[in-house]
């Protein structure tokens, strides 16, 4: 009789969705069929019935992923419809929960027995397992923001970004787990073959259940290359999706060395492989690798980290490289912030309103308060709140913005804050940074209730959070933020991402040294040596360049910062610093047209940033001539000929949709006159057929292009000069 009544509400429920299903539109394929890195897509995203029903389609012409929905759902089919390239080998379930040390499956059907490729014709054998999470109901919405994110600088893209999300909703049959519900909520976007994935797990029961884990994407995706011989971490893992979640801190500025989510997994049930011992890393499951650990009250809900998937087609760097800058520019637009900033080394109020007044002067947007400036954001006193806001106030009465620098991270508070190492019990050197305090402590709760009170009522535009949380451990069991070790990574990194959530819909402008992009953060460093800025300006100039042209592979310029000594940093003689700024004239323009030239702000560091007439225009011409072509040089960056000292080198910036479709930035760093050839690539231009070129504001001369869409153009750079160029 049990088993009949199991039955029966199984029917029920395969009834109901399938009720619902009816009312979505049949899903009917349509490809785009332009390259949507050249043109608009105007399909928009949607969520579509298919196989009579039986099916749940997310789509949008350049990617589709499909559910089968009974006897329990389960993702059967992800492709990339512009290379047609399927990603499922694999029937897997939705996630996978861990909780109060037991594993439970969410959705997912069994019965495929080879798992090199799975055929259509088996799917309507396979069968679920009662003890997993079913399926029960699901929704169709707009997407809603994740960061509620508001914006006081100047800003290339405003718009959030937009599209469908599927909601879908599964409960347990397990009387343990009768009152805990999870729905796995999917958002696929607009305009790029990218779709975010996360997992909320709603506690509706009068008992406190302990999330230890949650595994909230599973793919079973087809290997990259086949090893009959070959350990996980020598193969190749999948490079045609790129994976991204909001779970990465360590301050490499690079993505996928801060990743602490993204992993790679063998497949015993995959018997059919080459690897003789089963080992091709061909299944991705995202999780914090430390886990969660956390308690769920009764009536609370947990929410899962956040992962991103863009869908590649090509193994190209470039290309690839413009499609992951298309993805943040879309669905992170925050980063597309950059205010021209200077960094002052002072907070004597004459000197402030003085550069303040300078800023105003030449065009600059915002003062940033620098590390070594005398700001304290910890003292909330009246009277240090008094000096900022009075400071504040006048920088928004010259149309400047005003923020400044906090340490939170690599340093000593005391032996009750101090992140206690597991190993030894200790709050000795067991952090990233050696001793750093625990977010999660007194002392860590207070700092960020100061910060945001010092901020709220001074008025403060940006926040330079120097060392944010960069994944500390901590197993202290006195801190009344987080109960021990096992939580104390997840707790710290929620109050970190939290508070930056706050800033960001508070419009407050964020430069941190670590991956909290997803989380509303603008901008980290390009990637740097501190102790490269005490060489000579030449050795700067050329380096400054190289670390522009790394830097720009995977972030768009906005997202990155420099650096322009302009008093003595990290040591270093006369010749490795500006000041005055009248005696090196020539290196102080070059540097601010390589900077401005790539799109990237670079933190000018000094007491002034002018010091005479001669220097005053110098600084105005130059932002200027920024400010008139900024949309383009904000635009996304194709790498030409990185520096090395012995040639020319150079970059482009690309936008089809501007006037300006290219701009390109030549150097030459010889101390001779050079003449060269030069093929720029303008596909990506959207150009065809004929480009016209000028040089600077000079006359403009149209080529016609290869059937590649290259442009051959011949230049001619005086000794240790630049030039720039305009595409039409």
């Amino acid at each position: 009789m049990k088993r009949i009544a199991t039955l029966f509400c199984c029917w029920l429920f395969t009834s109901f969705v399938f009720g619902q299903t009816q009312y979505l539109p049949v899903y009917k394929p349509t490809v785009f069929d332009k390259d949507w890195l050249v043109t608009p897509v105007l399909q928009k995203a949607g969520v579509y019935q298919a196989n009579g029903g039986k099916d749940l389609v997310l789509a949008n012409g350049l990617i589709v992923r499909r559910f089968r929905i009974s006897p329990n759902l389960a993702m059967v089919d992800y492709q990339n419809l512009t290379t047609g390239e399927q990603l499922v080998r694999s029937v897997r379930p939705e996630a996978v929960l861990m909780i109060d040390g037991q594993k439970y499956q969410v959705g997912g059907l069994y019965g495929q027995k080879e798992h090199a490729y799975l055929r259509e014709e088996w799917i309507d054998g396979f069968t679920a397992n009662p003890a997993d999470f079913q399926f029960r109901t699901f929704a169709v919405s707009p997407i809603i923001p994740f960061v509620h994110w508001q914006s006081r600088t100047w800003t290339s893209n405003h718009k959030q970004p937009t599209g469908q999300e599927l909601t879908l909703l599964f409960s347990s049959n397990v009387p343990a787990l009768k009152d805990i519900t999870v729905t796995v909520h999917y958002a696929l976007y607009d305009g790029i073959p990218a779709l975010c994935k996360w997992v909320t797990v709603q506690n509706k029961s009068t008992k406190t259940i302990r999330i230890d884990q949650v595994v909230n994407e599973l793919l079973a995706v087809p290997e990259e290359e086949s090893a009959v011989v070959g350990k996980p971490d020598q193969m190749k893992k999948p490079q045609r999706i790129y994976i991204e979640n909001n779970f990465a801190f360590n301050n490499s500025m690079r993505y996928d060395l801060s990743d602490q989510a993204t992993h790679w997994k063998t497949d015993s049930l995959y018997t059919s492989q080459v690897n003789y011992n089963y080992e091709t890393p061909c299944v991705l499951e995202v999780y914090p690798t430390l886990g969660v650990g956390i308690d769920l009250e009764p009536n609370q809900t947990y929410t899962s980290i956040r992962s991103y998937e863009l869908l590649l087609d090509s193994y190209d760097r470039e290309r690839n490289g413009l499609a992951r800058r298309r993805f943040y520019r879309t669905v992170i637009p925050w980063t597309t912030q950059n205010p021209i900033f200077m960094h002052l080394i002072s907070t004597d109020p004459p000197t402030v309103r003085s550069v303040i007044d300078q800023c105003a002067e030449t065009g600059y947007e915002m003062v940033i308060l620098s590390f070594g400036s005398g700001l304290n954001m910890e003292d909330t006193s009246a009277a240090n709140i008094a000096k900022f806001k009075t400071l504040a106030d006048y920088a928004h009465s010259r149309g400047i913005l005003l923020g400044g620098y906090s340490l939170f991270s690599s340093r000593r508070i005391d032996d009750e804050t101090d992140v206690i190492d597991p190993k030894t019990g200790l709050p000795d050197k067991g952090a990233f940074f050696g001793h750093a305090p625990c977010l999660a402590s007194r002392w860590g709760i207070n700092y960020l209730k100061s910060l945001k009170k010092f901020i709220t009522e001074t008025g403060f535009d940006l926040l330079e959070h120097d060392g944010p949380y960069p994944g500390d451990v901590c197993a202290s069991t006195k801190h009344p933020g987080h109960k021990g070790l096992q939580d104390s990574q997840w707790v710290q990194m929620e109050m970190q991402k939290g508070f930056y959530r706050f800033l960001s819909e508070k419009g407050v402008y964020i430069n941190a040294p670590d991956w909290y992009f997803m989380d509303g953060t603008n901008k980290i460093a390009l990637g740097y040596r501190e102790v490269n800025f005490s060489l000579s300006r030449e050795q700067q100039k050329i380096l400054n360049r190289q670390n522009i042209f790394d830097g720009t592979w995977e972030k768009t310029p906005a997202m990155g910062w420099g650096f322009v000594p302009l008093t003595k940093y990290q040591g270093g003689g006369p010749e490795a610093v500006l000041e005055p700024l009248s005696d090196h004239l020539a290196d102080y323009e070059q540097l601010m047209m390589q900077y401005y030239g790539a799109g990237v702000q670079a933190c000018y560091r000094g007491p002034r940033l002018y010091d005479t007439d001669k220097t005053k225009e110098t600084v105005k011409r130059v932002i200027s001539w920024y400010k008139k072509y900024r949309k383009i040089l904000n635009a996304d960056v194709v790498h030409l000929r990185r520096p090395d000292g012995r040639d020319w080198d150079g970059i482009m910036h690309i936008e089809p949709t501007l006037p300006e479709k290219g701009l390109v930035m030549l150097y030459n760093p010889l101390k001779t006159k050079i003449i060269r050839t030069i093929t720029l690539p303008l596909y990506y231009t959207g150009l065809r057929n004929k480009a016209t070129v000028r040089r600077g504001e000079g006359p403009a001369k149209t080529y016609s292009l290869s059937r590649n869409d290259d442009l051959k153009l011949t230049v001619e750079l005086e000794p240790e000069s630049y030039g720039w160029w305009v595409i039409e």
